[in-house]
């Protein structure tokens, strides 16, 4: 037996076309923003055909609340990776420099789940704003942690201002559309981090 998509269960198959609408879903609406998005654009984008993705998703709405969970997923994957680095200010520095490696695209397009959280507060139903906090809290009760476990004074104030210092970094960056001030400004985040007594 083999492993091509021919011998695929169903389900498998089901599985990963609603992963790759969920990826997708998640890239688009960053590059192209909530309004601007359509169910054909996500589609197209999965390689699916634009009427199936009905049967995975019924809603535009149900395909933004994908796409933060897909943010999650990365969130926790890179939280996860980093997790494994024995000293929590290596953990912030590396937060700090994937932040930066990503400066490329943030010019371009801004934070993905900032952009994704300021545009869905301006829609007036369906609560997807508060999906969005909530991705960003993750992130915040992490880097709160990370403080912590180094004995700083503030944790939770001091990973508000690492958490919007990237923020700011990229949209800056993105309105800017100068890449390297995230390099700039990662920099001199780090330098903050190795500063903490």
């Amino acid at each position: 037996m083999t492993d091509s998509t021919e011998s695929r269960s169903p389900r498998a198959k089901a599985a990963g076309k609603r992963q790759r609408l969920t990826a997708a879903t998640a890239r688009i609406l960053h590059e192209q923003g909530v309004e601007r998005t359509t169910i054909a654009d996500i589609a197209r984008a999965a390689d699916v055909p634009s009427g199936n993705v009905y049967y995975y998703f019924k809603t535009k709405d149900e395909l933004i609340e994908a796409a933060l969970a897909e943010h999650t997923r990365h969130l926790e994957a890179l939280t996860g990776e980093l997790d494994q680095l024995p000293d929590p200010r290596e953990r912030l520095k590396g937060l700090v420099a994937a932040w930066v490696a990503q400066r490329d695209t943030a010019a371009r397009y801004g934070c993905p789940t900032g952009t994704l959280a300021v545009e869905l507060d301006k829609r007036t139903e369906g609560g997807l704003d508060l999906a969005a906090g909530r991705v960003i809290r993750g992130l915040l009760s992490w880097v709160e942690r990370q403080y912590g476990l180094l004995g700083a004074a503030d944790p939770a104030g001091l990973a508000v201002a690492l958490v919007g210092a990237y923020q700011g970094m990229s949209l800056l960056a993105n309105a800017l559309r100068d890449p390297e001030i995230m390099t700039r400004e990662g920099a001199r985040l780090v330098r903050e981090i190795d500063g903490l007594s």
